[in-house]
């Protein structure tokens, strides 16, 4: 299949696997336990038609961004990792000097914090967390935001103290699909919160991460449309994005699969509609 110019995966994870560094891999995951590098994306991407890629951070240490900018700027990469979205210590006091030196790499786009594993479901709100935040807000750089559907509250109040700050919502704020916990008819209260925070103009949402979130074995794409559907009509073609969360994603999904899924979804909308989540809407947002 031909790629497209525009075609982008917004959402996707290299790693050289040790067990300490990746203490989330846990046992029932271990087909993630091996390292997961350029060579073998590359070829999933060729197949499916997709010319570009942002690499996210998956642990939260310096060394993995910084390592994820030197791949990018590799020349057998250069043409499709288009960006990365690192981590950065964003609430501690030498972040400013931390964030000057990373923005020398033009293919930083973003920054991430895993705000779904802090302890304090209100570290979101934190005033060392926000004073980083705000220090974003001229700098370009996109803040992803990842959470669990029950910190959506809390990121509501987050996102009305940056209104000039752009936003990315990774996962759909995952919601809890296989655990049942939401009521089937409206998918509450995880509806509301996401119609809600899609007000937000400054904030969009990657279609990604829901086949991690389903039964791993027994989902299949008419279970996950309805919540394909709230995400669609919350924040339009425009404010979506196309993102696979390979290699994560394996745990539920072949690559190739999550792609036709989505191709399904799209299918109804119009060619500049379709365009736009598949690509065009990551190259405005990230500027690529």
């Amino acid at each position: 299949m031909n790629t497209t110019p525009h075609r982008i995966d917004a959402h996707h994870h290299l790693w050289h696997y040790a067990p300490k560094e990746y203490g989330w891999i846990n046992e029932q995951m271990g087909i993630l336990r091996r390292d997961f590098l350029p060579g073998d994306l590359k070829p999933l991407l060729d197949l499916a038609g997709i010319s570009g890629a942002i690499a996210v951070q998956a642990r939260q240490d310096i060394e993995e961004t910084r390592w994820l900018l030197t791949l990018a700027n590799e020349p057998g990469n250069a043409g499709w990792m288009k960006g990365v979205v690192g981590w950065a210590p964003i609430a501690a006091p030498d972040f400013p000097e931390t964030l000057a030196t990373l923005r020398q790499s033009t293919r930083l786009k973003g920054l991430r914090h895993i705000i779904q594993d802090e302890p304090d479901d209100q570290f979101i709100l934190s005033p060392a967390f926000n004073r980083g935040i705000r220090l974003l807000r001229d700098t370009g750089l996109v803040y992803d935001i990842l959470i669990r559907a029950r910190h959506l509250p809390q990121t509501l109040q987050f996102v009305d103290v940056h209104p000039d700050q752009s936003f990315v919502l990774d996962h759909c704020a995952k919601p809890p699909i296989a655990a049942g916990e939401l009521e089937p008819e409206e998918l509450e209260p995880w509806s509301t919160h996401m119609r809600e925070l899609a007000k937000r103009p400054n904030v969009c949402c990657k279609l990604s991460g829901l086949v991690t979130e389903a039964d791993w074995l027994h989902w299949t794409p008419v279970s996950l449309e309805p919540y394909w559907r709230v995400v669609l009509d919350a924040f339009g073609p425009a404010r979506l994005l196309f993102g696979s969360d390979w290699p994560v994603s394996l745990l539920a999904s072949r690559y190739q699969l999550w792609i036709d899924t989505v191709a399904e979804w799209t299918a109804p909308l119009s060619e500049n509609e379709r365009s736009a989540i598949w690509g065009g809407t990551a190259a405005r947002i990230y500027s690529l």
